[in-house]
C-alpha cells in the first residue's frame, strides 16, 4: 500500500477547518442575524457591545408588546430629539433600511414608552410573557386622582408606571389616563416601602418625579433603526410640551376641610353664578387657545381653586393673568367676535393693561396682563374717576397644569406664594367685602394717569 504523506493529510484538515468555519461566519452573517434583528455596518457609541445591548432589548421589547396588541409610542426624550433632527428623512423612507444604529443605540440607561389606558387590560399575560423572555418587571402603583372629589377621597390604585429590565437596559413604559378635559394624564412615579429601589437608577427618569399633562398627540408609524415605532407626529412640539407638563391637582383634603369651617353657598344665585362663571372660563380658554396666548388663573379664581377646588360665589367675576410678552391685538376682537363685549380697557401695552369683557348677565371677565422685572412681577390697575394708577407686586413664578371645572388650565406652580402675596396670611378666611384699591394685601400706589392720556388708556364701554 503506498505510504500516505503526512503533510498532504495535515493540509486537507486545515483546509477543512477553514472552509467549515468560513461557512459558519456566512451562516451566522447572512442567516441568523437577519432572524435575530438587522445587520449594522457601524455602531456609534463609545462601547458597541452596549450600544447593540441597548437596540436588541427596545427590538425584544416591542415583540412583546406586539404579541400582545399593545399600542405603544416612542416618547424618550433623547431620542425623540435625535429623530426631530432627521424627520423629513425619516418621514420620506418610513421603511428605509439603515446602515447605522443612529438613535436606539444612543447612550442612556433608558427607553421610555407610552400607553394609554384605556387600550390595554391584560398585564398578567404580558408578564408572564415577559418573564419567558428574560425581562425582569415591576409594577407603581398610586390612587386614581379622577375618583377624588368633595364627596369622596377615592383610595383605589391604578398603575401609573412599568418598568422592564433586561440585561444593562431598561424600558420605563408611562401609562397615560385621558382625563375630564379632554386631554392625558400621567401620575408621579413613587416607589412603596418594599419596593427595591436598585432595581433600576430611578433618579435618571424622564417622567415621574412630578404628575404631567398633555394634548392628545398625533402619531405616525416610522422605522428607526429597522425598527418599526409610533412616535408624536412632531416630536419638537411633543418636546416642547413636555419641558412645561407639570400638573397640580386639586387640594381637597384641605377644600373640604375648608367648607366644615365656611359652609358652602348652595343658594340659586350661587348654583347660577357658577354655571355661568364656568361656561364663561370655557369660552375665555378656547378665544385664548386659538390665539396662542398663554394664560394663567389669577386673583380670585386662582385663590377658589386653590382654597376651595371651586368657583367663589361671590367674586361675581372670572380673573386671569397674561404676561404682557404675549399680548396680541388680535385679543379684544376675537373675545368680541366670541360674544363678549369690551367692558373697559385701561391702560397701554407698556404699563399697566388691563382688559375687562361682558359675560352673560352681570358676570365679567377681567384678563390683568403681568410685567417682568429682575425680582418680582407686577400688574397695574387704574381708578378711572381720578386716573389714580395701582400696583401689585407678586414673587416670580412658574406655570402648571391643573383641572378646574372640568377644563385644562394653567396656574402658577407656586400657587401659596401668588395667593399670600394677593390675600395676604388670612387667605383662608373668606373675604366678602373686597375693595382691590386697598384690601390686596400687595398693593402699591403707583402714580396718576397725564390727563392728556386719559382718552387713551382710561376708556370704558
Amino acid at each position: 500500500m503506498q505510504k500516505i504523506n503526512k503533510n498532504v493529510v495535515l493540509a486537507l484538515l486545515s483546509l477543512t477547518s477553514l472552509v467549515f468555519l468560513l461557512f459558519q461566519l456566512y451562516y451566522y452573517k447572512f442567516y441568523l442575524s437577519q432572524k435575530n434583528g438587522a445587520v449594522f455596518s457601524k455602531v456609534r457609541g463609545s462601547q458597541s457591545g452596549q450600544d447593540s445591548t441597548r437596540w436588541h432589548v427596545v427590538r425584544k421589547f416591542l415583540g412583546l408588546i406586539s404579541s400582545h396588541n399593545i399600542p405603544v409610542y416612542l416618547i424618550d426624550p433623547l431620542i425623540l430629539g435625535l429623530v426631530d433632527k432627521d424627520i423629513e428623512q425619516i418621514r420620506s423612507s418610513p421603511d428605509g433600511p439603515s446602515l447605522e444604529c443612529k438613535y436606539f443605540c444612543a447612550p442612556r440607561d433608558f427607553t421610555t414608552f407610552a400607553l394609554l389606558d384605556k387600550t390595554w387590560k391584560h398585564e398578567l399575560a404580558l408578564f408572564r410573557t415577559a418573564e419567558k423572555m428574560g425581562f425582569q418587571w415591576l409594577k407603581i402603583m398610586n390612587k386614581d386622582p379622577r375618583l377624588d372629589g368633595m364627596d369622596d377621597l377615592s383610595g383605589i390604585e391604578i398603575p401609573l408606571h412599568y418598568i422592564f429590565k433586561l440585561a444593562s437596559h431598561a424600558i420605563h413604559l408611562v401609562v397615560f389616563y385621558e382625563r375630564s378635559g379632554n386631554y392625558l394624564w400621567h401620575g408621579p412615579l413613587r416607589l412603596k416601602q418594599h419596593m427595591d429601589r436598585k432595581f433600576v437608577p430611578f433618579r435618571k427618569l424622564h417622567f415621574g418625579r412630578y404628575p404631567g399633562a398633555y394634548e392628545k398627540p398625533e402619531l405616525l408609524l416610522v422605522s428607526i433603526d429597522d425598527l418599526k415605532v409610533q412616535i408624536p407626529k412632531n416630536p419638537s412640539s411633543f418636546l416642547e410640551e413636555m419641558s412645561h407638563s407639570r400638573f397640580l391637582e386639586c387640594r381637597y383634603r384641605e377644600a373640604r376641610a375648608f367648607f366644615q369651617l365656611y359652609p358652602d353657598d348652595a343658594s340659586l344665585d350661587a348654583v347660577e353664578f357658577r354655571k355661568k362663571a364656568k361656561s364663561l372660563l370655557h369660552l375665555a380658554a378656547v378665544t385664548l387657545n386659538n390665539l396662542g396666548v398663554k394664560f394663567w388663573l389669577s386673583s380670585g379664581t386662582c385663590l377658589g381653586w386653590y382654597r376651595q377646588c371651586n368657583v367663589i360665589p361671590h367674586s361675581k367675576d372670572v380673573d386671569l393673568g397674561v404676561f404682557i410678552r404675549d399680548y396680541k391685538a388680535d385679543i379684544i376682537p376675537a373675545f368680541q367676535k366670541a360674544g363678549l363685549p369690551l367692558k373697559h380697557k385701561f391702560g397701554k401695552v407698556e404699563d399697566s393693561l388691563e382688559l375687562s369683557f361682558q359675560g352673560e348677565g352681570d358676570v365679567k371677565l377681567d384678563i390683568f396682563f403681568f410685567y417682568e422685572e429682575d425680582d418680582h412681577i407686577w400688574n397695574g390697575g387704574t381708578q378711572a374717576k381720578s386716573g389714580k394708577k395701582f400696583k401689585y407686586l407678586f414673587p416670580k413664578f412658574t406655570l402648571c397644569w391643573t383641572e378646574f371645572v372640568e377644563l385644562k388650565v394653567h396656574v402658577p406652580c407656586e400657587t401659596r406664594q401668588y395667593v399670600e402675596a394677593n390675600y395676604g396670611p388670612e387667605w383662608k378666611v373668606p373675604v366678602k367685602t373686597w375693595d382691590w384699591k386697598r384690601s390686596p394685601f400687595n398693593v402699591q400706589y403707583n402714580g396718576v394717569w397725564p390727563v392728556d392720556e386719559w382718552d387713551n388708556v382710561i376708556q370704558i364701554y
